[in-house]
């Protein structure tokens, strides 16, 4: 499986982003709260390995739980109640096929967000001294 990595340049956490996660409680402009525990949500669930390997195989296209399942050496119900997990935080969708339920990542975040997260473990860690 190959998942393509965007390219990004400067800050690619966006302005209305960081504004919506740094606005403090009280402030009359939203409370951080209502980002952050979603955010924190959809981290605890790629948090888990075998979750975020059915996410990793959702990225490319369409899969069956069957063929996920095969793929990564796991059972059907376990695939299956991964998945009802990540379809409740809107992480895949589903589309059923006849008798079958194909799942995908959700949307186009997902997909970058996953790819960004990738190349971050690819670089070297003595990359990282350099940008300070």
């Amino acid at each position: 499986m190959s998942v393509s990595v965007p390219t990004f340049t400067g800050n690619s956490l966006g302005a209305s982003a960081a504004s919506a996660l740094a606005t403090s409680p009280g402030s009359g402009q939203g409370d951080a709260a209502d980002t952050v525990v979603p955010l924190a949500e959809l981290f605890r669930l790629l948090g888990d390995p075998t979750r975020l390997r059915i996410v990793l195989a959702c990225v490319d296209g369409q899969r069956a739980v069957g063929a996920i399942a095969q793929g990564l050496d796991l059972s059907p119900s376990l695939v299956s109640h991964h998945l009802r997990l990540l379809r409740a935080a809107r992480i895949v969708r589903a589309q059923r096929q006849g008798k079958q339920v194909f799942y995908r990542a959700a949307d186009s975040h997902i997909s970058a967000m996953l790819a960004a997260m990738l190349e971050h473990v690819a670089e070297p860690a003595d990359n990282l001294s350099q940008d300070a």
